[in-house]
């Protein structure tokens, strides 16, 4: 396994690692704190929490078996060649167990606090469902053979494509709005943050090892800060510009109004927006 050339570099590298660490981590606290406060999550779209936790879900299993099994790390040497370095950090994992709590956490929150008549799609319930499906035959079908590798590169492709698709229903759903009250702000400026170090800190391991093949060894980290850093410049847009805050409150009455619903909508309920 390959070994650093530039201590600073290193050092730089380390540093921009657990920045974007920092900044992701951080970044779920906003939501999470405005849902108590407010006791409601109206405003905050459901499928994009439920497509998010199965993608940090996915990313969990692709950091922590590439960064912790040595049968794993070997497929990948013999792969890209063993003057290469694993692309995954040591916070590379430590994001992704803190995601998963802190998502499961939000969820939570949409089931006890007040949410109007929004329910999850049943769109998001098919995408969530089949994804699963899919993983569990791969890992059928990679276990005669001992293919890990191209397992976990399944959850990584997996991790890319919801990161891709989770985004969509919250742009969308501050559009229909044209508000984003209740979809905290400070998760995407934390989640751009993050999103910059982490391109930043692969574009420091790349200079020291003259290569770039842990962009594209490690694509879906690539491809994850990049779509990121895309939808927290629209969010940015509109909420500061687009629909910025008016000091405008979802009143008491309004609340009590959208009684809670089943959190799962039926096929038969038509389609209503919150405010």
């Amino acid at each position: 396994m390959a070994s650093w050339n530039s201590v600073p570099l290193e050092i730089t590298y380390q540093v921009l690692g657990w920045l974007a660490f920092i900044s992701w981590s951080i970044s779920f606290y906003p939501q999470v704190i405005l849902n108590y406060r407010r006791k409601s999550v109206i405003g905050l779209n459901f499928d994009f929490v439920v497509l998010n936790l199965t993608k940090h879900s996915s990313y969990l299993i692709y950091n922590a078996t590439l960064y912790f099994s040595s049968a794993v790390q070997k497929q990948y040497l013999e792969k890209y060649g063993f003057g290469e370095m694993i692309p995954v950090a040591a916070n590379d994992v430590a994001f992704s167990i803190h995601a998963v709590l802190l998502t499961a956490i939000t969820l939570f929150q949409i089931v006890i606090y007040e949410r109007g008549t929004q329910k999850v799609s049943r769109i998001s319930i098919g995408i969530v469902g089949a994804v699963w499906l899919g993983a569990a035959v791969c890992f059928f079908v990679a276990l005669p053979t001992h293919s890990w590798l191209w397992l976990i590169s399944i959850f990584n492709s997996i991790q890319v494509f919801m990161t891709a698709i989770k985004y969509i229903p919250q742009a969308i759903f501050n559009f229909t709005r044209k508000s984003t009250i209740g979809f905290s702000i400070g998760n995407i400026l934390l989640d751009f943050s993050g999103g910059v170090a982490n391109y930043a800190q692969m574009a420091v391991q790349s200079i020291d090892q003259d290569s770039w093949v842990n962009f594209y060894g490690n694509i879906g980290k690539t491809l994850l800060s990049l779509i990121s850093i895309f939808f927290d410049l629209l969010f940015m847009g509109q909420h500061f510009v687009l629909y910025p805050a008016k000091g405008a409150l979802i009143s008491p009455k309004k609340i009590k109004e959208e009684s809670a619903e089943p959190l799962v909508k039926s096929s038969d309920d038509p389609v209503s927006e919150n405010v």
